[in-house]
């Protein structure tokens, strides 16, 4: 009898436990790993267009003349007055400090640029822009006049045009996270710009009475090139929603000088007498940009997001 009950519970016990690994596992879910910190928000490439004004700082143009060849005995075949007549054409000719590109005007183009972000609250990058220009050009004139003691006179009338028709610029940026989404940067590098450059001299004797000497003579410059140089400013740009910024910035830029030679030439109508005069104009091409812009920031640095395995 004692076996039989022995045999039961045995059994009971073996059937238990068969039930038991039939049953569903209720272990507990695994464990997801912790997710990967947020990508920096301003890191990655960008595109984007601007737009403003712009106005020059001086633009000054200088034209200097002096005798470079001439006839023995000229204008009139009196040595006396020689020095004396290419003393009074020279100064006529000759012009300091005349404003030909103070205007203001609008400025347009597109940039494109990379951002890093470090430290949390640092961006630094790099941008090249370019833009066109309109209603830039500015124009000047002047009229001198220098006297011979023989009683003429020379009087010259000078016209300036200058214009820059693009400008662009490959700059760095450091910047410091006012806010995570508010940039105050600097900025600066190279510029580089289309420069337009015209300058027109007339030089004639006013005495009536002695018009055969030095009578009227035209010359200039027509310069058009591009001038590379310098530029520094700074801005403010805010991520006002996710991939998309707006800024306001402010560029110095200095293109430096132009410097290009002309000639002017003058006979005697009466006499074989002659001279030439050799001329230098120069220009200092330098401004200011204040513009808004608009950037697509391209996202390609965000993490992908995590799938859970069980």
């Amino acid at each position: 009898m004692k076996k039989i009950a022995l045999s039961v519970a045995a059994l009971a016990i073996s059937a238990g436990s068969a039930l038991a690994a039939d049953l569903p596992s209720r272990k507990a879910p695994p464990l997801l790993p912790p997710p990967p910190p947020p990508a920096p928000l301003w890191t990655g490439f960008y595109v984007g267009l601007n737009a403003g004004g712009t106005w020059a700082n001086s633009n000054l143009q200088t034209l200097g003349v002096g005798p470079v060849a001439y006839t023995p005995g000229f204008p009139n075949g009196n040595a006396l007055q020689l020095n004396a007549h290419l003393a009074a054409f020279s100064s006529a000719a000759s012009v300091s400090g005349v404003n030909s590109g103070a205007k203001g005007g609008f400025i347009g183009g597109g940039q494109i640029g990379y951002n890093w972000q470090f430290y949390g609250s640092f961006v630094a990058g790099v941008e090249a822009d370019i833009q066109g220009l309109a209603g830039s050009g500015g124009a000047g004139s002047v009229a001198t006049s220098a006297s011979v003691g023989n009683g003429s006179n020379f009087i010259g009338f000078h016209s300036f045009r200058g214009s820059i028709d693009y400008i662009g610029t490959v700059r760095g940026r450091l910047g410091w996270l006012f806010t995570p989404t508010l940039l105050l940067y600097g900025t600066g590098g190279l510029a580089y710009g289309g420069v337009t450059l015209n300058t027109t001299s007339l030089v004639y004797n006013d005495n009536l009475s002695n018009l055969g000497v030095l009578p009227a003579s035209l010359g200039g410059v027509n310069f058009s090139n591009t001038q590379v140089g310098w530029t520094a400013g700074g801005g403010v740009e805010w991520m006002f929603m996710p991939n998309w910024s707006a800024k306001v910035e402010y560029l110095y830029y200095d293109l430096g000088s132009v410097t290009q030679n002309y000639a002017l030439a003058s006979s005697n109508t009466v006499l074989p007498q002659s001279a030439l005069f050799g001329g230098q104009a120069r220009a200092r091409v330098n401004g200011n940009i204040v513009r808004a812009g608009l950037n697509y920031h391209f996202n390609w640095s965000a993490p992908a997001p995590v799938l859970a395995k069980y």
